[in-house]
């Protein structure tokens, strides 16, 4: 039989709620068990959720941050954790989390934004990771709640060699190239670039690179491009699948300037980022990106 590469969570599965970088806006904290119950899951909430905010832009203080993420890992109760939300925060914990306890949990972690550089850990201790919607930025949103039930049946259907994701629509003017195969990494561009040599960097070399963002101007997409090229990043990957780049002025010129004389695939549009549709996207797995179809083939 074949195995899954990323298992499907049991009916009624325990999501552990832990949120390693900021707080929750007031109100939404209440509401997040009952979207999850909704869902079909169980949750656990871990204690910094509820705080105290430290230096008020994070949930908690950092010792109390990362117990939680080692507690939720730890927990045999806990199937996968699920973070509150994004913000900052993450990279203040990165040195310091523990890379034998991520690997012997295998337990997925779910979030996306400032959760990019856990997504960063995972892929260093060689485990997937969702880029997903979290429930306290992104569920409780007009709009957010088909975002989350697609999470929800990702997470209940598993990841199998062979799933295949498409971006709907028609070409986007950024696209380029044709197909090309490789580790599908990435995430926050403006997060990827403050964990560069970091703890939080992963190997890069042969990934596909997915990359969005949020509120930021053209030229700072176009600052943290370049220190990508400089830190050589661009020339160690295969080829790029973009997300959104949202709420700001259109980053497509920079994102051609950076991008398009790398000769390399581009599959510009994906649903996934500080956008609606959100779709959940599989982390840190083998991919065969085919821009010519607009799809994700996940690979063995």
């Amino acid at each position: 039989m074949t195995t899954p590469l990323i298992p499907a969570l049991p009916p009624g599965a325990c999501l552990g709620i832990v949120a390693p970088a900021g707080p929750p806006k007031p109100g939404v904290l209440e509401r997040v068990a009952p979207l999850v119950q909704r869902l079909g899951f169980v949750s656990k909430r871990f204690p910094g959720c509820a705080g105290p905010a430290h230096l008020g832009h994070l949930a908690a203080d950092d010792e109390r941050r990362l117990q939680d993420l080692h507690a939720a890992l730890a927990d045999p109760e806990v199937h996968a954790l699920l973070c509150l939300r994004g913000g900052y925060g993450c990279i203040r914990i990165a040195d310091r989390v523990d890379l034998g306890l991520v690997g012997r949990a295998a337990k997925p972690l779910i979030g996306y934004s400032d959760i990019t550089t856990l997504h960063g850990l995972w892929a260093r201790a060689g485990l997937p990771a969702w880029h997903a919607p979290m429930p306290a930025s992104d569920w409780v949103k007009d709009g957010g709640w088909p975002d989350a039930e697609h999470l929800a049946a990702a997470l209940q259907r598993g990841v199998w060699a062979g799933d295949v994701q498409q971006a709907e629509g028609p070409a986007h003017p950024l696209d380029q190239g044709g197909v090309v195969e490789g580790r599908l990494l990435g995430g926050n561009l403006s997060v990827i670039v403050s964990g560069l040599h970091t703890p939080a960097d992963p190997d890069w070399r042969g990934a596909v690179l997915f990359l969005e963002d949020v509120s930021e101007d053209p030229y700072r997409v176009d600052r943290y491009l370049t220190q990508l090229r400089l830190a050589g990043v661009l020339d160690a990957v295969a080829g790029f699948v973009l997300g959104g780049f949202s709420e700001a002025d259109s980053a497509d010129a920079v994102l051609a300037d950076a991008l398009a004389p790398l000769a390399k695939p581009v599959l510009a549009g994906w649903p996934a980022g500080h956008v609606q549709p959100h779709r959940a996207l599989p982390l840190g797995l083998r991919v065969r990106l085919d821009v010519p179809a607009r799809r994700l083939t996940w690979l063995d």
